[in-house]
């Protein structure tokens, strides 16, 4: 498998032994499971190997042995652990190394691999005080340029200008995106993290305003997938259900438990459905929230803002 993925030959030695760590630390633990990985995680950073390299072997492990609880909690401990990171560097950038020393008091960057439960207690204070201190358009605007390292989304110009009109572009993305669901199902494949089933098709399909958006005069609405769409279509508990749907690894597990998370940070989502949009377009645009699990509702909804350039008249 590693070979398969181009795996240099000098690292394909360290990687193996990881695995069989990682094997052997499960069965003391008594089998592999998400709390097992998450514990490794921890067992890692104490050591200072909490490499993205090395999360990213774990992550391929969990593939090789069929075991998506494994895969998923490795993944979760990567996908987006560059956020909080991102957000202290960029707070020292506009407002000075002050002013981000203040924010981020007692608090600082939290270490590469902190398991998902961990996350919003260090994410929280610090967007609870940002929010106060810069009042919250400011805070507001901020976090709207993403905290993730994101792509410049070149394929999305292509896309785009391969279209006659916005109208076009979106029936591409919705039609691309089912194709890649499709793959999934049909290959046995995790989408991201999830499981793709018949129902969680039939879902998307019913959304006009998810995997592509809807057109409404100079504003496109665009709806997130659950990140745990199976799951989220079982679940009756409000509270279980918007916790499905989250996709945020610093927020995710406080929907769940009760903590708060302040709502304003669900800002960074917009700037993820914004990124690619300004890659399609070639220029800077506004999305706005206009329903987040964080604020309660059971669903996260943007509002993506065109120019009058690229609206047809």
């Amino acid at each position: 498998m590693l070979e398969g993925r181009k795996v240099p030959a000098e690292k394909m030695e360290s990687a193996l032994e990881l695995a069989e760590r990682f094997e052997q630390f499960a069965a003391q633990q008594g089998g592999s499971s998400t709390e097992t990985a998450w514990a490794f995680s921890e067992i890692l950073i104490a050591e200072g190997q909490n490499s993205e390299e090395n999360f990213i072997t774990l992550a391929r492990y969990g593939l090789f042995i069929k075991n998506n609880a494994i895969f998923v909690a490795f993944l979760e401990v990567l996908d987006g652990g560059e956020a909080q990171e991102n957000l202290y560097k960029r707070v020292a950038e506009q407002y000075g190394e002050a002013f981000r020393d203040e924010i981020f008091s007692g608090i600082g960057v939290v270490t590469y691999g902190l398991p998902t439960p961990e996350k919003p207690r260090y994410m929280q204070p610090v967007i609870e005080r940002l929010e106060k201190a810069l009042g919250a358009e400011a805070c507001r605007a901020l976090l709207a340029e993403g905290l993730r390292d994101l792509p410049d989304y070149a394929w999305e110009r292509e896309i785009y200008q391969s279209c006659a009109s916005v109208d076009e572009y979106l029936v591409k993305k919705k039609q691309k995106f089912m194709e890649q669901m499709e793959t999934c199902q049909r290959e046995g494949r995790l989408f991201f993290a999830q499981e793709v089933t018949d129902e969680v098709l039939d879902f998307i399909r019913s959304e006009p305003e998810m995997g592509g958006g809807v057109r409404v005069g100079d504003i496109v609405y665009e709806t997130k997938i659950p990140f745990l769409t199976k799951e989220y279509l079982a679940e009756r508990a409000p509270t279980l259900k918007r916790y499905y749907y989250c996709h945020c690894p610093w927020a995710r597990q406080a929907v769940k438990s009760g903590e708060k998370v302040a709502p304003i940070f669900c800002n960074c989502s917009a700037g993820f459905h914004k990124k690619p949009w300004e890659g399609a377009l070639g220029q800077k645009i506004q999305v706005d929230v206009l329903e987040s699990v964080l604020q309660g509702d059971d669903r996260c909804r943007f509002a993506i803002h065109l120019l009058e350039t690229v609206i047809p008249t």
